[in-house]
């Protein structure tokens, strides 16, 4: 039996991932949940799953919750920053999946490290902003670092085996979101509800945005530096429309390693709750018969900015990778509540970083999240300053 924590239990992810815990009663138990403002479905998978703690965001929402659950026995209820840091390393817990959207993670992460959690990581900003400080960590508490992500669960499992050194490269796949081929001058034009309709995938607003921007295949490059301990010459991309093959790894002797699958996100959750063992997954068959022609295309830096951005910013490191996240996020915001269009995304980044200056020395967690606070403040003003 493993005891896990779901940090993010009403998002996609979070759910996906009780659905396996649902189909798995002999093989897990959950301590504790935690969520943003969506009361009425966490209170559901509180009577459902019966938690000991559960957090919310803000005191309101924690007041609103407990005012539905009238039965008992009711979990103990925390709320902030603090609340998310107790379901995070609650006692008898095992595991934590990560999967809290943008920079919230971090901390509640970083807690469940230290305190010696695995931790199945499918909050790809945590080791955006962060890995340096995440991966150290992890090293002095014992920590399992588990990839949820699709494309770095598949890098993980074609790595099982093989000596780090032989590696060549590793090829993360990207469908190319909504906008694969749509010419890029009709890009500015495009609405909220057509960047969030997502070809194969069914993702939270924030990541299918991101999907759009193909922003989210540039901060899985900066993951899977940290995930993998790679030098940044040594992680491609290729765009394949069809979803099919989730990542792939070229070794020294000519040898590629793929790793192929429907696109199912309870896939790679199940195979992170459950390493080095594996769950079945229901209705996740993948027949080669009908999949059809698989498509492997170049990126297109020129259409899609977002991914050079982000390999610069990986590249200078320090808090420039998280001056990049966050001006990512408060971009994604302004463009889904209509403020900006979907190219202007890029230009607040690319002026919040032109901005910022790179603290020096050995990276501190207080540096990381004084440039992260700066950097929501500098692109919120970028996007006013613009209407």
């Amino acid at each position: 039996m493993k005891y896990l924590s779901i940090l993010g239990s009403t998002g996609s992810i979070g759910v996906n991932t009780l659905n396996i815990v649902r189909g798995n009663p002999e093989r897990y138990r959950i301590i504790g949940l935690a969520a943003g403002e969506n009361t009425t479905l966490l209170h559901e998978q509180i009577c459902e799953f019966q938690p000991q703690s559960v957090a919310v965001k803000n005191e309101d929402i924690a007041g609103r919750l407990e005012r539905l659950l009238t039965s008992f026995p009711r979990p103990d209820i925390y709320y902030g920053p603090q609340g998310y840091r107790n379901v995070a390393v609650a006692d008898g817990v095992d595991m934590v999946v990560s999967a809290m959207s943008g920079a919230a993670g971090l901390l509640p992460s970083l807690a469940a490290i230290d305190a010696g959690k695995d931790v199945a990581i499918a909050n790809k900003e945590v080791m955006v902003m962060a890995g340096e400080i995440v991966t150290a960590r992890a090293r002095v508490s014992g920590s399992r670092i588990l990839p949820v992500d699709s494309e770095h669960s598949a890098v993980f499992q074609c790595l099982l085996g093989h000596r780090r050194e032989d590696v060549k490269r590793i090829i993360l796949t990207a469908s190319g979101g909504p906008f694969l081929h749509l010419p890029k001058d009709e890009l500015s034009r495009v609405t909220p509800s057509q960047a969030l309709n997502h070809p194969n995938w069914q993702m939270g607003k924030k990541i299918t945005i991101d999907s759009a921007t193909m922003m989210n295949k540039g901060l899985e490059v900066i993951e899977a530096r940290w995930l993998f301990d790679l030098d940044w010459e040594k992680i491609h991309i290729h765009i394949h429309p069809q979803s099919i093959v989730h990542s792939l790894v070229e070794y020294i002797d000519g040898s590629v390693l793929a790793q192929l699958g429907a696109p199912d996100m309870k896939v790679p959750i199940a195979y992170a709750l459950s390493f080095p063992e594996r769950t079945p997954v229901h209705g996740s068959t993948l027949d080669l018969l009908t999949a059809g022609t698989l498509n492997f295309l170049r990126p297109d830096w020129d259409k899609f900015p977002c991914i050079k951005l982000a390999y610069d910013a990986g590249r200078r490191g320090g808090t420039m990778p998280a001056v990049l996240n966050a001006a990512n996020e408060i971009a994604v915001e302004a463009f889904i509540g209509g403020r900006i269009c979907l190219t202007e995304i890029t230009r607040v980044i690319e002026e919040t970083l032109s901005f910022h200056t790179v603290t020096s020395g050995e990276l501190t967690l207080e540096d990381v999240l004084a440039a992260d606070r700066w950097a929501r403040e500098w692109a919120g003003e970028a996007i006013s300053r613009s209407q």
